[in-house]
This record gives C-alpha cells, sequence and structure tokens, in this order.
C-alpha cells in the first residue's frame, strides 16, 4: 500500500516538474524572441 502511494507520487512529481521546465522553457524562448523584435526596432 505505501508503496503504491510513494510511486504515485514520484511519477507525479516527475510529470509536474516536466510541465513546469517545459513551460520556462518556452517562455524564455517568447520573451527572446520579443526582446530581438525590441532590439531590431530601437536600432533601425
Amino acid at each position: 500500500m505505501l508503496k503504491n502511494v510513494i510511486k504515485f507520487a514520484l511519477a507525479t512529481t516527475l510529470v509536474v516538474s516536466g510541465l513546469v521546465i517545459g513551460t520556462t522553457i518556452f517562455t524564455a524562448k517568447g520573451i527572446d524572441k520579443l526582446g530581438d523584435k525590441l532590439e531590431d526596432n530601437l536600432y533601425d
């Protein structure tokens, strides 16, 4: 019983951390693209 709970908690933690990392990378790329656009507008 306890082993199943621990396995479930571990699996849930891995999934959630994966989603957080994926979202962070996606957001960082979006911000980087916006920064590039802003830079182009400022220096052109």
